[in-house]
């Protein structure tokens, strides 16, 4: 019996000291990882080549985490000072007023091409809409009602018979947790204003009465005397009456994007951008500038990216999505009927 006790006291004793060791091999690891890691990102934001910093604080700035990482590091005012010398430059033009509809050929206004993009970082889908007219807005009926949330791109498409869809303007999203109820600046249905306020000033993106792809920094009110049909607030301006905005430094992080523009013979461009994956890390506001323009462009805006990022064609996403629960839920949506 007491050698029995005795070796159920050196197991125990046993248990315990690999316990201990274990213990202690886990935290000594977790912590030389913290380290590593923390060091590594000290180097990637503060290292010796600083326009490959700049592309790197950019890329984490636009992400929903990575805005508390870049924090670890700088101060507001110097992320401030950072992204603003690292992005497309503002301006101040706005497409030019157009009263004319754009001829499209009957045999052509069925058409809908769409075609894989790539650069050296990105990969993505170009849809071309041939007649503009077949551009119209998504809107969740129910912002602002209690409990309501927005919807996905797929089912804005489903509910307007549509053929395809991108998603649209930018939502209040705290903590990376908008539900896409309550959308950004203005928001434009059918000429008239569904959210927003009329003197308020925004940069936005839509259609007016006659096609035309307006963008620029107006407010709801402006919009509406000029006949705006369709519009939502989001931003940068890229291209603007076939000139493309100055970029100043990296041009923005690589990230997933969605633009939209419009070429001289009323074509609709719609371009989604894949990232954050090994295959493609993301595009800059630059490399969305350049495709935009390889195809003609005369107008194009930046529309919401990252994780809303996403392009629906026939009932199906086309693009590769960030999320791994699925494409989000936003309050507006352009879609191709």
């Amino acid at each position: 019996m007491t050698v029995r006790r005795k070796k159920k006291r050196r197991l125990k004793a046993g248990i315990r000291r690999f316990s201990r060791k274990t213990l202690i091999f886990i935290i000594t690891t977790m912590v030389i990882g913290a380290i590593t890691g923390y060091l590594a990102l000290l180097l990637l934001f503060k290292g010796p080549s600083p326009s490959f910093s700049n592309l790197f604080i950019a890329t984490f700035y636009e992400t929903r985490r990575g805005k508390a990482v870049v924090r670890w590091f700088f101060s507001e005012e110097e992320i401030t000072a950072i992204l603003s010398k690292n992005q497309p430059t503002y301006t101040t033009e706005i497409t030019w007023s157009n009263e004319e509809y754009f001829n499209i050929p009957a045999n052509e206004k069925n058409k809908i091409e769409i075609l894989d993009v790539s650069g050296s970082t990105f990969n993505g889908k170009l849809m071309i809409v041939r007649d503009p007219s077949r551009m119209a807005l998504g809107v969740n009926t129910l912002m602002g009602a209690a409990g309501a949330q927005g919807f996905v791109v797929q089912d804005y498409v489903i509910s307007e018979g549509a053929i395809a869809g991108i998603n649209a303007g930018g939502f209040d999203d705290p903590n990376g947790r908008g539900d896409g109820s309550i959308p950004w600046g203005v928001v434009i249905k059918d000429g008239e204003l569904v959210a927003g306020r009329m003197d308020e000033w925004v940069t936005l993106i839509g259609f007016n009465d006659h096609d035309h792809l307006i963008v620029g920094n107006m407010t709801a009110a402006d919009a509406l005397e000029w006949h705006v049909r369709d519009a939502v607030t989001f931003g940068p301006v890229l291209i603007v009456n076939g000139e493309a905005v100055a970029i100043t430094g990296t041009g923005g992080g690589l990230n997933p994007r969605t633009v939209i523009g419009q070429r001289g013979d009323g074509a609709v461009l719609l371009l989604v951008i894949n990232g954050r994956t090994t295959t493609s890390l993301g595009a800059s506001y630059e490399d969305c500038i350049r495709i935009m323009l390889e195809h003609g462009a005369i107008n194009a805006a930046n529309l919401d990216g990252g994780s809303s990022s996403v392009m629906v064609y026939n009932g199906e996403i086309i693009n590769n999505i960030v999320s791994m629960r699925g494409d989000r839920t936003v309050p507006t949506a352009w879609i191709v009927k």
